[in-house]
């Protein structure tokens, strides 16, 4: 069985471009990791600006002769396209002397890798189960800010309509990215007809993977998000469900407390930006939707769609961290996780 999957999984990487019903199906752009030189400061605060005295002066004082940030456009990471199209990081870090460069890693596991290993320093928008996931195993990683909620914007799909509760999932193929959200929607599902992760055959994919298997018939059920989710719908795959309910689909931002320590203005300084893009998106709502649906190749109706599932608030709110103690049992409960993560030392008050 395991041969004739991976065998269909080649196959059907193929089928990628065509929807449930037949239909060409654009898939959003990814980019590619690339660096953006710091420019003149002209879009971050005068306060900002009595950080250092000078550029140079400045950078001398850090560890890092970059900064690395992950740009993860998917779901719909409306503050990382346009903070990357208006170059907010860029001109923020400039006064630094310090370029930007965007890493084009965009799953969790990848992304908290990275962070370990110092190739990055600021995760912007990871699921928070991630990096609960990366915490339990040890990792030096904390989260300084909230990027987004999102339950509705996360789904799961297959081409057979009678598959409509839990139960109709038992035995079936399930594909999707493994100790993330979806993951997550995928357990808390099956967990309501009191089945588990047992009872069905769940192989790990990425969201595009997951869509072309699903496509091509070599599994039963896909989990996608974002553009990929409202593509699969508009070309007529079943809903099975969405996140409502189901998770809170919490994603963050996130850095290493080392790296805080070691360069607590540079923590500053992107948070500041962060707060700066969220204004920014309040305030130009009609650009935001052009530069988003350019980046994503969707068009504005679909954008605007999306847009209203989302809340970019970047507060840590009581309720964030009690959703993240809720997934951190959850993951605890099912297996994902073997050590407990204390979520209120999880989270770096940056000063």
């Amino acid at each position: 069985m395991k041969k004739l999957f991976t065998l269909f999984t080649v196959i059907v990487l193929s089928f990628s471009l065509v929807g449930c019903t037949g239909k060409t199906n654009n898939e959003p752009k990814d980019d590619k990791a690339t660096e953006t030189p710091g420019e003149a400061n002209t879009g971050t605060s005068n306060d900002a600006s009595k950080e250092a005295q000078s550029g140079e002066k400045a950078a001398n004082n850090f560890t890092v002769k970059d900064i690395a940030v992950t740009y993860v456009k998917s779901p719909l990471n409306v503050p990382s396209i346009v903070e990357r199209n208006k170059e907010f990081l860029s001109k923020g870090f400039s006064e630094y002397n310090l370029p930007v460069v965007y890493s084009d890693l965009t799953t969790g596991p990848e992304q908290t890798q990275a962070l370990a290993s110092g190739d990055i320093q600021f995760l912007n928008a990871v699921g928070a189960t991630s990096v609960i996931l990366s915490a339990s195993n040890g990792a030096d990683i904390k989260i300084i800010s909230m990027y987004s909620r999102s339950p509705k914007a996360f789904v799961m799909f297959s081409k057979d309509d009678t598959i409509d509760s839990p139960k109709k999932l038992k035995g079936l193929t399930v594909a999707g990215p493994k100790g993330t959200i979806l993951h997550e929607l995928l357990i808390s599902y099956l967990n309501t007809a009191g089945l588990s992760e047992s009872d069905i055959n769940f192989v790990s994919m990425d969201i595009p993977s997951s869509q072309a298997a699903l496509l091509g018939g070599s599994v039963d059920v896909a989990l996608a998000a974002g553009p990929t989710a409202y593509n699969m719908k508009k070309d007529g795959c079943h809903v099975v469900t969405d996140g409502t309910d189901l998770v809170d689909a919490t994603i963050v931002v996130a850095t290493s407390n080392d790296f805080y320590k070691k360069n607590p203005a540079l923590v500053k300084r992107f948070l500041e930006v962060q707060k700066q893009t969220r204004e920014y998106m309040d305030e130009h709502y009609d650009e935001i939707v052009n530069i988003t649906a350019a980046e994503t190749d969707l068009p504005t109706d679909a954008v605007k769609e999306m847009y209203d599932m989302y809340d970019f608030d970047m507060e840590i709110r009581d309720t964030d961290i009690a959703s993240m103690k809720k997934t951190t049992q959850f993951m605890l409960d099912n297996g994902m996780i073997e050590n407990d993560v204390d979520i209120g030392s999880l989270i770096l008050d940056v000063k």
